[in-house]
């Protein structure tokens, strides 16, 4: 018996709307430089639709709190 593998990649997952509203929601601090760039990246990602990436840099930017990079 032979088994077909499958090669190609399965296309993304559509998260619910909200989720991703979710995933995003910040705002960077005030006067800080590292949030601002985070900030601009999230966009650029939210704009290409890499949500993992902007998902990251909305970690960033809500890490500032704890005193990652402030």
């Amino acid at each position: 018996m032979t088994s077909k593998q499958q090669t190609t990649q399965e296309p993304p997952i559509d998260l619910p709307v909200g989720f991703n509203a979710w995933l995003l929601d910040c705002a960077p601090a005030p006067n800080c430089d590292v949030c601002a760039a985070n900030w601009r990246q999230l966009n650029a990602a939210k704009e290409k639709r890499d949500i993992a990436k902007a998902a990251r840099h909305a970690t960033e930017i809500r890490d500032h709190a704890s005193g990652v990079h402030s």
